[in-house]
């Protein structure tokens, strides 16, 4: 995550991790809590991940206005995170050691997904820029080759 400017702080000693917009934090347990440590990293990936939605950075609705649990919005955001997560744990090369659980994760929200078909596509769109906001890379539009036009 050395990409990532303007991120925010990470700190650890908390009983379960989450980020907190209100404080611009990251809290996290410490890492000899996880199973391993690539779920160490899955999980601070999915907390960096909603950590982009703030305000001061990518600035997505579901990170700027309070969700119910269980709502469309919050579970957008949690999709977001989840997939966002996957995505850097394959950059990272630990993908398999922790895609059964972000399967998991994402699963549990599947009610809540599947009563909208365009928020899979819609999280996607999210997920590229959060990830390429962490990775610290410019999203590029692409050209269109003139057979395409």
């Amino acid at each position: 995550m050395n990409g990532y400017q303007g991120r925010p702080e990470i700190k650890h000693g908390f009983v379960k991790a989450c980020y907190n917009p209100v404080e611009d934090l990251v809290k996290m347990p410490y890492k000899a809590s996880f199973i391993n440590p690539e779920e160490y990293f899955n999980t601070l990936f999915h907390e960096a991940i909603h950590s982009t939605g703030h305000p001061a950075r990518l600035n997505r609705e579901s990170m700027s206005k309070p969700a119910a649990f269980g709502s469309k919005s919050y579970a957008k955001e949690e999709l977001v995170a989840e997939m966002g997560a996957a995505y850097l744990c394959g950059i990272s090369g630990i993908a398999q050691a922790t895609i059964e659980n972000s399967a998991a994760y994402i699963k549990g929200w599947r009610d809540t997904i599947s009563q909208d078909p365009k928020l899979v596509v819609m999280a996607a769109a999210m997920v590229q820029k959060a990830t390429l906001h962490i990775l610290g890379q410019k999203e590029e539009p692409q050209e269109l080759e003139e057979e395409q036009v």
